[in-house]
């Protein structure tokens, strides 16, 4: 039986996708939210379950997260120089599925009887490893996908939605499973080791589904369109890449965004098992909090299509930048109230939401500008210099709870809150989200492509058909 046809998006643009390329391609990131998700709740796993300094680990995770950026460079360097004819990104995924399982287990079972040196050296090298070697290698190709797949914004913007509704049950299932499973089965190391061997058996079939059902060219109404695909661009020497693409404002500004999210996102991953410990007196209630940001989350889901469609994508994060901002300033007025904060909480749940689905997107947007300006779209040194700016981002952020508490003189043994650990944890937990939104919505102010977007695809098709 014939597919039905397939028709054009509100630009004129071919769409490509259907619900079965959309559902394959977000397993993706179900698995990378994974690996990003248990490495966010690695501080606290390693100060109050392995009893490691925390001004140590935050030390060595900062310094994984910086040569991880740069393992990103790499990446996308051998990507761009892939041999003409050969598949450029869908075969690093199949091979990294089993280490992906193997190492997400061996991250928790640091030695205990050992000293603490050796402890650090250990965390140092599989962190390493999942992080810079494993996750750098799915992470780059796949973003990438998203570019290749499909030429239009409205299919990006929905690929975009779809892997992060599939990275969001991901990172749920982490932020309110993890801690009353853990504490279930005995709150102890061999906990964490197990609740991780199930995520990574999930993970790596997820992986397996995303490199089955993903392609490298538009494919329409089932067709191979291979022999229609674009011609392969001539590879750019990476310091020319990065020469070009911080000289294109769009592409700088994408970087800046996902600086900012992803130290937010560095923050949030663990913050809020300290916040519920602490100043709530019950770490407990992180799976309660998790159970109430299911309802913004369903929200921000419904919501962002909506959005998308009746603001567009920059317009759309403004308006979710804005009630980040606000949300975080009315924490400020009390942030001891459990109900008060659960409930404004909810409000930064929610502009998650089109951060997680529109990031991409704009990317992506800059990549289409770095071919109007330079005639090369420089898809995979685009990629992983955005992603070297995501992690540094991320290992910042996760970095922070460490480097706070170590200043607050953190003693995970404590039976009373001191006021130094107490402004430690608002410090992460409220003022450094608050300022990530103040400079992100000044960014979202100033980027202004999307409107300039149809003439400039217009101006492209002149040149192909010039070149023809």
């Amino acid at each position: 039986m014939a597919k039905k046809p397939l028709g054009k998006d509100k630009l004129g643009v071919q769409k490509v996708m259907r619900m079965s390329d959309y559902l394959g391609d977000a397993c993706g990131q179900f698995s990378l939210n994974a690996i990003s998700g248990l490495i966010g709740q690695l501080t606290y796993f390693y100060t109050d379950k392995v009893g490691v300094a925390a001004g140590a680990i935050a030390t060595a995770l900062l310094i994984v997260k910086i040569l991880d950026a740069f393992t990103d460079i790499i990446m996308g360097y051998i990507v761009d120089h892939t041999a003409p004819g050969k598949e450029k990104y869908r075969p690093w995924i199949l091979r990294m599925i089993l280490p992906m399982a193997i190492i997400m287990i061996l991250m928790f079972t640091v030695p205990t009887n050992v000293s603490s040196p050796v402890q650090i050296a250990y965390l140092f090298i599989t962190n390493f490893l999942f992080s810079a070697v494993i996750y750098t290698i799915i992470c780059v190709p796949y973003q990438a996908i998203m570019v290749v797949r499909t030429n239009s914004q409205e299919e990006r913007a929905k690929m975009g939605t779809w892997r992060a509704a599939a990275g969001y049950v991901s990172g749920m299932i982490i932020a309110v499973m993890i801690i009353p499973i853990t504490n279930m089965l005995g709150g102890d190391q061999k906990a964490w080791v197990i609740f991780s061997a199930v995520l990574a058996v999930i993970s790596a079939l997820l992986l397996f589904v995303t490199y089955k059902t993903s392609k490298e060219y538009p494919a329409m109404d089932g067709q191979d369109m291979t022999a229609e695909a674009e011609p392969e661009e001539e590879s750019v020497p990476f310091s020319e890449a990065l020469k070009n693409l911080f000289h294109n404002k769009y592409w700088v500004m994408a970087l800046v965004l996902a600086i900012c999210s992803n130290i937010f996102y560095g923050l949030s991953n663990s913050s809020g098992t300290y916040y519920c410990k602490w100043i709530y007196g019950n770490d407990n209630l992180m799976g309660i909090l998790g159970g109430v940001g299911l309802i913004p989350t369903i929200l921000g889901f419904v919501a962002t299509p909506v959005l998308i469609k009746t603001l567009g994508v920059t317009k759309s994060l403004r308006v979710s930048f804005v009630i980040g901002i606000v949300g975080n300033v009315l924490r400020l007025l009390n942030p001891y109230n459990f109900v008060y904060n659960a409930v404004l909480g909810c409000f930064s749940t929610f502009v998650n939401i089109p951060m997680m689905c529109l990031l991409g997107t704009v990317t992506a947007m800059s990549i289409d500008y770095n071919d109007y300006k330079y005639g090369k779209r420089m898809v995979g040194s685009s990629q992983a210099a955005a992603s070297f700016g995501s992690k540094v981002g991320n290992g910042v952020g996760a970095s922070m709870i460490g480097w706070c508490l170590a200043i607050a003189a953190y003693d995970a043994t404590a039976t009373v809150l001191t006021p130094a650990v107490e402004q430690a944890i608002f410090t992460f937990n409220i003022y450094a989200p608050l300022a990530m939104f103040v400079i992100m919505f000044i960014i979202a102010m100033k980027f202004d492509l999307e409107k300039k977007l149809p003439g400039i695809h217009e101006e492209l098709e002149k040149r192909k058909a010039q070149n023809k």
